[in-house]
C-alpha cells in the first residue's frame, strides 16, 4: 500500500501467506509480478496495473484473499458501514504508511478498509 488510493474503491487485496520466498517464486514464475519488501512478514506485489500484498502475519485464509479498500476517511467509513450492518472484526491499527480495520459483511465475508497516514478525521 505505497500510494494513497482513491475513496470508496478496492485499492489493494492481501494474500496471507505460510511462506513468503515460495510465493514470490510462484507468483513472480507464474505471472511476472514485481516485489518490493517490507520487512521480514511483508511484500508488496505489483501485476504492473493492481497492487496488493503477501504476509505472514495473520493465519493462512483458504477461500481468498482479503481485499482492501481505500478511504478518505476511516472514521465516517467505520460508522457508515456499521450503518449499514457490518461487523467490525478488527478494531483500526496502525501499520507503516497508514491505518486499517477489518469488518464482516453480511455473508460474512472480511475485508478492510485503509487510510494513509494523517487522513483519518
Amino acid at each position: 500500500m505505497s500510494a494513497q488510493g482513491k475513496d470508496r474503491q478496492i485499492d489493494n487485496i492481501e494474500f496471507n501467506v505460510s511462506d513468503i520466498a515460495r510465493s514470490k517464486a510462484f507468483y513472480g514464475s507464474a505471472f511476472g509480478w514485481s516485489f518490493v519488501d517490507y520487512g521480514p512478514t511483508y511484500t508488496e506485489f505489483s501485476d504492473g496495473r493492481l497492487s496488493g500484498g503477501l504476509t505472514t502475519g495473520e493465519p493462512v485464509r483458504p477461500g481468498g484473499p482479503l481485499v482492501i479498500l481505500y478511504a478518505d476517511d476511516l472514521e465516517q467509513t467505520q460508522l457508515r458501514l456499521k450503518a449499514a450492518g457490518a461487523t467490525i472484526s478488527r478494531e483500526t491499527f496502525a501499520f507503516p504508511g497508514g491505518q486499517r480495520f477489518h469488518f464482516i459483511d453480511p455473508d460474512g465475508y472480511e475485508l478492510a478498509v485503509w487510510s494513509a497516514a494523517g487522513t483519518t478525521g
